[in-house]
């Protein structure tokens, strides 16, 4: 259930897909997310860097699965991405009220892969 190879697997899905969509098209999925669409090309640009390294992430994370040593450090650093996803999704929903439908539903998504993410690497840690 807390297999490192799914967690892996899962991460690398998630944030390959939405790596792609910011590529694509940055301004819907800001939009979705924190309810307001990346208009300045300064917003846009930032946008598709963030979507470069989500895609860089995910590419990682699907190469790493079945690679113990290398997982477990990937690991460690999706539940630093996650934290600070979490905590800065919170923010500006909350200190600058930039939020949608689906903002609040991400941060669990996130928290939820915080867990996953200790679990396994307490599980790999006992190994």
């Amino acid at each position: 259930m807390f297999s490192t190879r799914a967690l892996l697997a899962t991460s690398a899905i998630l944030e390959g897909a939405v790596g792609v969509a910011l590529l694509l098209r940055p301004s819907i999925v800001t939009s979705l997310l924190l309810g307001s669409a990346a208009e300045s090309t300064v917003a846009v640009v930032l946008g598709r860097l963030a979507g470069a390294a989500l895609t860089a992430l995910g590419t990682a994370c699907w190469f790493a699965r079945d690679q113990t040593g290398a997982a477990r450090g990937l690991m460690a650093s999706m539940l630093l991405y996650n934290i600070i996803a979490a905590g800065l999704l919170t923010f500006v929903a909350v200190v600058e009220g930039l939020q949608s439908p689906l903002t609040w539903p991400v941060v669990l998504l996130h928290v939820a892969m915080m867990v996953w993410c200790v679990l396994g690497l307490r599980r790999a840690g006992g190994s």
